[in-house]
């Protein structure tokens, strides 16, 4: 598993606390992202993993709007310190 996969699963298990299994549902049609709710974990399976990480964000932000975004951030900000600062998408940002 990736780290970006890592981060990703920290963020829907993040909003899943907030909005349930339905975090799981709007993960699911993030293209590029393979989800497995029995296992509770995903795979960013092709493309660009920090436009999948991006488009993860933004399905939560469009949604539920800005507080979900912070979700987000507050959710991945242990993940990526370890990263450099060209890894991290963009919506992560602080």
């Amino acid at each position: 598993m990736s780290m970006l996969d890592t981060v990703a699963t920290k963020i829907i298990r993040e909003q899943e606390l907030v909005i349930g299994p339905l975090a799981w549902s709007e993960a699911a049609k993030v293209a590029g992202m393979r989800v497995d709710p029995a296992r509770r974990g995903v795979t960013i399976s092709n493309g660009d993993p920090k436009a999948t990480v991006d488009r993860l964000v933004g399905q939560y932000e469009r949604l539920f709007g800005r507080a979900s975004q912070e979700v987000c951030k507050e959710a991945a900000a242990s993940l990526i310190t370890s990263l450099a600062k060209t890894e991290v998408p963009v919506s992560l940002l602080a």
